[in-house]
């Protein structure tokens, strides 16, 4: 097979490279776009191009091994799991979802779903990788998980169409990836990962650890991000996408824990310090988004690298 024109040099190495700066998360997103819907000029034959996979690998160690040591070793799933459904007491600074619902105007909810636009637009695509690697319970459980997350059948239910319609409600662009360029590497991190779990085998019960994460803390942040966009005046499209997942995860998250994580660790209970090591770097990456969105917004700032452009 031909793949083109060989890859230049690099000009240095990527040992310089900050692992969540913009540089390199921007590069490993690309990467790994070719994985997904491609790019317009880029052959299709670009996807497994040697150069291109080394280069990715290179980023992905960097990536990893970061991750790795920003995230206390633990080989409890179930306690690291527990403690994503502790509510904080009192008054909570750190979540977005609660200062959204509390305070949160009408142009911050859209950088929101600009910058959650990477995923949601090919939601539940990453964690579709896994499912050849699970077989039996687990694989029974993440395959009707992933149904619903496709729309059950119906067009019109997939979750990144209803994604696409809660966009047009608040007058975004809805173009797949349109909004990459002005998201900062915080946000492209959270999605990066996903892909990194998902493409490797070797990180399978990493990416059922950070599904199982998605889905414990989906259902109450969906519930508080529906009531911000009723107070802002959102349209019923755009309240819909949350009161979708409202119900529909708090039912995948017991489908996960007993089923998806069950039957994972029931035939490879030696995965289990993956499952929570993918728990806990979901929520070390969340966090540091949430830290970059609350900071701007707090003190009247765009959150975006570039400022949304109005939508002709």
């Amino acid at each position: 097979m031909r793949y083109g024109t060989p890859l230049p040099a690099l000009p240095h190495s990527l040992d310089d490279a900050d692992p969540y700066g913009d540089d390199l998360q921007i590069a490993l997103y690309t990467l790994y776009e070719l994985h997904y819907r491609g790019f317009a000029e880029v052959s299709d034959e670009r996807e497994w191009d040697p150069g291109l996979l080394a280069l990715r690998r290179q980023l992905e160690l960097s990536f990893l091994k970061a991750l790795r040591g920003d995230v206390p070793a633990e080989a409890d799933a179930t306690e690291a799991l527990e403690a994503l459904l502790l509510e904080p007491v009192g008054h909570d600074d750190t979540s977005v979802s609660r200062y959204l619902q509390r305070d949160g105007e009408l142009w911050q909810l859209q950088e929101y779903a600009a910058l959650r636009s990477l995923y949601h637009l090919k939601e539940a695509d990453p964690h579709a990788w896994v499912i050849p690697r699970l077989h039996g319970r687990a694989k029974a459980a993440m395959a009707a998980v992933e149904f619903d997350e496709f729309g059950a059948g119906r067009e019109e239910d997939i979750h990144a169409r209803l994604f696409a319609d809660l966009m047009a409600d608040l007058g975004l662009r809805t173009d797949y990836g349109h909004y990459v360029d002005a998201a900062p590497a915080e946000a492209v991190a959270t999605v990066n990962l996903m892909s990194l779990l998902g493409l490797h085998r070797a990180l399978r019960g990493a990416l059922v650890g950070h599904f199982a994460a998605v889905e414990v803390t989906s259902s109450p942040g969906s519930r508080r991000l529906a009531a911000a966009l009723r107070r802002v005046g959102a349209g019923k499209a755009a309240q819909r996408f949350y009161e979708e997942h409202v119900e529909a995860d708090a039912v995948h998250e017991q489908v996960v824990r007993r089923d998806v994580i069950g039957g994972l660790l029931e035939d490879e209970p030696e995965l289990e310090p993956d499952v929570a090591f993918g728990v806990r770097v979901t929520g070390l990456l969340e966090d540091r988004l949430a830290a970059r969105l609350l900071s701007a917004w707090k003190g009247r700032r765009s959150a975006l690298r570039v400022p949304l452009a109005p939508v002709d």
